[in-house]
């Protein structure tokens, strides 16, 4: 059974970090492109990030450069979130694309259920 699971959401203080993790099971990610995305209060879901680029690298959206760090040890993938702002509050999805180096919203395969993040002092 293909299945993804997010978990690591929670409350932290503007300026504080987290550290989201994206489990897959029922398949192997080395075939697939790797999406986090995220959905904020009354907002549209916006891709967050994507793995791999053509040349390998990750893509990040312009709005979390230099604070936010995919990485990924086996079947599992990690986002660290730092110098979390209150704009970052949204639900957090990691989502796959097979055979691809794109993350298109519409175009992703599976979707795991989301973890809310919460930025608020």
């Amino acid at each position: 059974q293909v299945q993804l699971v997010e978990s690591g959401g929670g409350l932290v203080q503007p300026g504080g970090s987290l550290r989201l993790s994206c489990a897959a099971s029922g398949f192997n990610l080395d075939v697939y492109a790797i999406g986090w995305f995220r959905q904020a209060p009354g907002k549209e879901r916006e891709g967050v990030s994507c793995f791999p680029k053509s040349d390998g690298s990750t893509d990040y959206s312009d709005s979390v450069k230099g604070r936010f760090t995919f990485s990924r040890a086996k079947n599992t993938v990690y986002l660290q979130l730092n110098n979390l702002r209150p704009d970052d509050t949204a639900v957090y999805y990691c989502a796959v694309r097979m055979m691809d180096t794109s993350c298109p919203e519409n175009g992703m395969d599976y979707w795991g259920k989301g973890t809310l993040v919460t930025v608020s002092s």
